[in-house]
């Protein structure tokens, strides 16, 4: 764990080098990793002090990192090296973190399984049978493995949270500007967090306390101090109040999830919470989904016309400037990754933003306000982050228009929405995989979060669970 930080050089050096080569050990298994960084050059150059000095961490392959190879899990940017490093890539570096690791993801970003990075599916480290989730599929199997106990995601719809469900870590998406994302590649711009995974509520406060922070790189940072989140830490719920999403609940069919969740809400009463159960309209519930696909997909189409094999990336070759770029992008990008750059496409037609892509716009706004009717009254908005455990890497998503796929899988959109803090934290186990809790909090009240996350965590005893890979 991160607060366990060795001093002794040598110490420090084991520990990553350990890190290092366990990675490497679990790669034919978990197939997590895109590309492996040596931490010797490293660990000569670490600074004195650092809330991470000599901490092991993987980047989600979406970090510019300056010299190694970034790749966003795209075959078009398979050969692609930045020549800068992220915002949070230097600040991690100035706390002393050594990467041992750039993780695996979902191509572009774009996906919920971690089965569509051009290297292959990355798989869960509690059953290799069943997905990680994704997009930061790579990311979090490496956690949850024990390999590193933190690791850098991003968070678009769901893609620490829903990965950090179906592997039993705790992942968490900040505020919208709480991190920078400088030096990220983006998928929608709008949406967009950075996000990481640990495995214990106190290392995610000292995570945070390390990536959090203005920079005029990015202009929708924010201006706001850094809290010390671990020395505002506690787990007292008397008077603190929560919201049950009703919705979610009533949309979930896996009667195991649900006796769970409520056995940890009995728990929470118990220690002195106020519970009621909140519901939204039920027209902007299913409106979530198409809402997310349309924007997220429109901003993607615009933010990613850069990757045309012309100006970087891999070129395939073809008789005029145009075939070029047709048959780069046609061979770069895989099949989702197409589907969802036509549908982008279509909502920016000229003639199809206003009745698609600001309709879409106005309703998230609805969505938001929504939210905002609930935490007016609550500390945080309480569900399963998932129905149920990982699928299996062949099995169907099922029936995308029914309320247990557009409610009880994707309500964690909303967090992205409005831009608010939200956490999954693991709150049990189905078939021996883990499964977790999402709550959502009013903006930069991470401080709530936590303290919230760390009540559960002492209610369940899941701190620091490792995945034993088989």
């Amino acid at each position: 764990m991160i607060r366990e930080i060795v001093e002794n050089k040598a110490q420090v050096e084991e520990t990553c080098t350990k890190a290092y080569e366990k990675a490497k050990a679990y790669q034919d298994k978990l197939n997590a990793v895109i590309t492996f960084v040596d931490p010797k050059e490293q660990l000569e150059n670490l600074p004195e002090e650092g809330l991470m000095r000599g901490v092991p961490i993987a980047l989600k392959d979406n970090v510019n990192t300056k010299g190694i190879l970034t790749t966003a899990g795209s075959r078009i940017l398979s050969n692609y090296v930045p020549i800068y490093d992220a915002a949070i890539a230097e600040k991690l570096k100035a706390a002393g973190a050594v990467v041992i690791a750039k993780a695996s993801m979902d191509e572009l970003a774009m996906g919920g399984t971690n089965k569509t990075a051009y290297i292959g599916p990355c798989l869960n480290p509690w059953d290799t049978s069943r997905i990680t989730g994704g997009s930061s599929g790579g990311s979090a199997a490496l956690v949850a493995s024990g390999v590193v106990p933190m690791a850098i995601g991003s968070d678009t719809g769901d893609s620490v949270r829903k990965p950090a469900s179906f592997c039993g870590i705790v992942g968490i998406k900040p505020t919208y500007g709480r991190i920078s994302r400088y030096g990220i590649i983006p998928y929608s711009s709008s949406l967009d967090h950075v996000g990481y995974f640990t495995r214990s509520i106190e290392d995610a406060c000292i995570t945070l306390q390390v990536l959090a922070g203005r920079d005029d790189r990015d202009m929708t940072s924010s201006y706001r101090e850094v809290p010390d989140y671990r020395a505002l830490l506690n787990a007292d719920m008397k008077g603190k109040k929560i919201a049950i999403f009703g919705n979610v609940l009533d949309a979930i069919a896996n009667e195991n999830t649900k006796a769970l969740f409520f056995d940890l809400v009995e728990k929470l009463k118990e220690k002195g919470a106020i519970v009621d159960t909140f519901y939204f309209n039920e027209d902007l519930m299913k409106a979530m989904l198409p809402t997310y696909y349309l924007i997220a997909n429109c901003e993607a189409t615009s933010n990613h016309s850069n990757l045309d094999g012309l100006r970087f990336g891999v070129r395939e070759t073809g008789a005029s400037m145009e075939e070029i770029m047709t048959n780069s992008r046609t061979k770069g990008f895989g099949p989702l990754i197409r589907k969802r750059f036509v549908i982008g496409s279509y909502g920016l037609f000229e003639e199809n933003q206003d009745k698609l892509f600001r309709k879409a716009q106005k309703v998230r706004r609805k969505i938001v306000d929504e939210l905002n009717v609930c935490l007016k009254d609550y500390d945080c908005l309480l569900a399963p982050a998932s129905s149920t455990i990982a699928p299996r890497l062949d099995e169907a998503s099922g029936d995308e228009l029914s309320d247990g796929y557009l409610v009880a899988e994707n309500h964690m959109v909303i967090g992205n929405f409005s831009g608010y803090p939200s956490m999954t934290v693991p709150m049990g186990f189905e078939e021996g995989c883990p499964i977790g809790v999402n709550l959502t909090c009013r903006a930069f009240e991470e401080d709530m979060m936590f303290n919230i996350g760390k009540a559960i965590e002492e209610i369940t005893g899941y701190e620091n669970l490792i995945a034993e890979v088989k």
